[in-house]
């Protein structure tokens, strides 16, 4: 008898074989799965920043639009600094989008602490004049504001932090203008 005959006989008698069997690619495949799992719960647990959001209030006029703005507060609970890759932003009223945009690299959150980030919004005045239907006789717009903070985070990756406020914001008078 050869070595080579020999050497499969000696695999087969182990129930094994060069191919590998069903029995191993399943706990293969088990082992595997156990991982992934110990990994996500691990990654779930890991604390990540948090955010909330001011009201909305009234900033400006110009001669191209109404100037609003609001304040986001972003908590970061780890001992080193945090790029912000983007803050994306969606002001909605009467259930339609008014304004949206982007600002990009707006900074750093702060090592063990919080940062408060300016999110001015810019409203076209041909979106005010599909708004007068919500202005109405008290002179107030009903917002929603959805705000969302993408940071870079070491281990997991880019991450969305989703931020919403609503309320009621009352328009300036032309006193309040004038004055």
């Amino acid at each position: 008898m050869s070595a080579a005959e020999e050497g499969r006989r000696g695999q087969e008698a182990a129930g094994t074989t060069g191919e590998g069997g069903e029995e191993e690619r399943g706990l293969v495949a088990g082992l595997v799965d156990r991982a992934k799992g110990f990994v996500a719960e691990k990654i779930a647990q890991i604390p990540k920043p948090d955010a909330t959001l001011d009201r909305v209030s009234f900033k400006g006029v110009s001669r191209e639009c109404i100037t609003l703005h609001s304040y986001v507060d972003v908590a970061n609970p780890y001992s080193h600094r945090i790029p912000i890759c983007e803050l994306t932003y969606t002001f909605k009223s009467g259930g339609k989008a008014i304004a949206s945009g982007t600002m990009a690299d707006p900074g750093w959150i702060a090592a063990s602490g919080a940062t408060k980030l300016e999110l001015p919004v810019k409203v076209p005045y041909d979106f005010i004049v599909s708004l007068i239907k919500d202005v109405g006789g008290d002179w107030d717009i009903d917002y929603v504001l959805e705000v969302g903070i993408t940071v870079d985070l070491p281990v997991v990756g880019s991450f969305t932090i989703p931020v919403a406020t609503e309320g009621e914001m009352k328009l300036p008078t032309f006193r309040d203008l004038l004055f």
